[in-house]
């Protein structure tokens, strides 16, 4: 006597998981645009690398005599697989069951991909699509248990346990709703494909129902609202685009907290100097000039990764590598707002810091500060309040900074550009002060301009003789600033600073702790 009939059937239902929700379903998703769960495996991870984890979990209908007629998978995988040789835990709803909607063992297995990544210790990948849960369940009769049992941990412990401990990077790649939406935000980089992709608390019909508010699901939760609104970091326009982003960022990143990012060999020269920095920032302070090309110009030639380049557009926040090392940069755009912080804002350079502290990766700040942002707007936004918060998060930030003082530095804002032993750099452009000339003039001497018989001239002239007055070769006769520089000298000096570093980043390896914020 042998086991060959349960072998046989392991070995069904694993064939069985593998179809999903069945063949309409899947051509119905594909007509939508939108590949299965199982086709997004394949298309992330190296070819071949996924080790799936309960890859028979599911339930089965028999007949009288123990044989299978149907078989309905979990509708979330899950497994080991890698990304550019390096092992992560990857998983997903099966929108082809139930919507993605877990069913019992898909459910089970979804909280179990957080656990799995905190044991091991690896990056966790999640490729969202689905809604929460549903009230269909909640109609069945006959005895039944509800609730987690007293002793159980809560439920949203682990996911809130593997953004201290290892990368989190999720994709909306179709409909996301209730809890699957909840673990989008909870980390570390998120994408959204345009056009197939929604995130919502909850669908059009329940809105409608409770609110009144009839919208469609693009409406509602679609790219063009979440790009502003800081749920997600970055949009792209495919499914390839967001693999590509997800990998990207990933590359950025160490195993965990225990490690350091990869440091890769660089091509770039560390010495380059790039002419156009010379001229890149108009004497003209009332001109704009390209914050992106400043820090293209300067990070190792095609390293750089924004993130949420349209909410707080005052503020520029990415990854990128100095001489093959991975940095965190932070800077002001003066296209928007002149670069003021505000709300949004100070909350996107807040949360790059602590990106930046939780896996140890050095700071680089490109400082063009205005201030925080004022105005009506910025009242009612609640906008010192997040600006202090980012203050907070840099004068308690645990890695090394490297600030370079591009253009401006106003109020209390400025704070947010320094941490402790800051490694500081300024050009010749640079200029602070407790207020912005053309605004403070206005304000101090505002009795003297308005006795003045040409007040504009008056204004004028008051303007100009403080300008002069705000030289950075003061703050370098002074020893306000480590060095006055060439701006084309920027890159050749961080890259120096960035082997200074690497002892103190070496020290600095395991958990983060900081006290409340603003």
């Amino acid at each position: 006597m042998s086991w060959q009939d349960e072998t046989d059937e392991i070995r069904l239902r694993r064939e069985l998981s593998k179809q999903q929700g069945g063949e309409e379903a899947i051509a119905l998703h594909h007509a939508k645009g939108r590949l299965t769960i199982r086709e997004r495996i394949a298309a992330l991870a190296d070819s071949g690398s996924f080790e799936e984890h309960g890859e028979g979990a599911g339930f089965a209908e028999k007949d009288a005599d123990g044989n299978i007629v149907s078989f309905s998978p979990a509708n979330y995988v899950v497994g080991f697989a890698q990304i550019n040789q390096r092992r992560i835990v990857l998983g997903g709803e099966d929108f082809t069951l139930k919507g993605g909607s877990p069913n019992g063992a898909g459910l089970r297995k979804s909280v179990y991909a957080e656990e799995l990544a905190l044991h091991f210790k690896v990056p966790l990948v999640r490729l969202l699509e689905g809604g929460g849960g549903s009230v269909a369940g909640s109609a069945s009769k006959g005895p039944k248990t509800v609730g987690s049992p007293v002793f159980a941990d809560p439920r949203f412990k682990v996911i809130a346990a593997a953004m201290t401990e290892v990368p989190v990077v999720s994709a909306a790649m179709g409909p996301v709703a209730g809890f699957p939406a909840g673990r989008l935000v909870a980390s570390h980089f998120s994408v959204m494909v345009k056009e197939i992709s929604q995130v919502m608390v909850a669908g059009p019909a329940l809105v409608e129902r409770a609110l009144g508010v009839k919208l469609t699901k693009e409406e509602l939760g679609g790219w063009r609202v979440h790009a502003r609104s800081g749920l997600v970091d970055n949009v792209v326009d495919s499914e390839a685009a967001a693999f590509a982003e997800i990998k990207k960022f990933l590359s950025f990143m160490p195993e965990n907290i225990w490690q350091r990012p990869v440091r890769q060999a660089s091509e770039d020269n560390p010495d380059r100097c790039e002419q156009e920095l010379l001229n890149i920032v108009p004497k003209d302070a009332r001109k704009p000039f390209n914050m992106r090309k400043v820090i293209k110009l300067i990070m190792d030639i095609d390293s750089w990764l924004e993130i949420a380049p349209l909410y707080g557009r005052g503020q520029v926040i990415g990854l990128a590598r100095l001489n093959g090392s991975v940095v965190g940069v932070i800077a002001n755009d003066c296209k928007h707002y002149a670069g003021a912080m505000t709300a949004q804002g100070s909350q996107k350079a807040k949360r790059m810091m602590e990106l930046c502290d939780t896996f140890h990766i050095p700071i680089v700040n490109f400082m063009d500060e205005p201030g925080f942002m004022i105005g009506p707007e910025s009242e009612a936004s609640a906008a010192i309040k997040y600006g202090m918060s980012a203050v907070a998060a840099a004068v308690q930030s645990t890695v090394p900074w490297a600030t370079v003082a591009v253009h401006k530095s106003f109020g209390v804002a400025s704070a947010a550009h320094f941490a402790a032993n800051t490694y500081k750099l300024a050009w010749p452009s640079y200029e602070m002060g407790a207020l912005p000339v053309q605004g403070g003039v206005a304000v101090a001497y505002h009795r003297e301009i308005a006795a003045a018989a040409d007040p504009d001239q008056k204004r004028q002239e008051l303007e100009q003789k403080l300008i002069q007055g705000r030289s950075p070769f003061p703050m370098m006769e002074s020893f306000a600033v480590h060095e006055l520089i060439d701006p084309r000298e920027t890159r050749s000096r961080l890259c120096r600073w960035i082997e200074w570093i690497e002892p103190l980043l070496e020290a600095s390896k395991g958990p983060v702790r900081w006290g409340m914020r603003p």
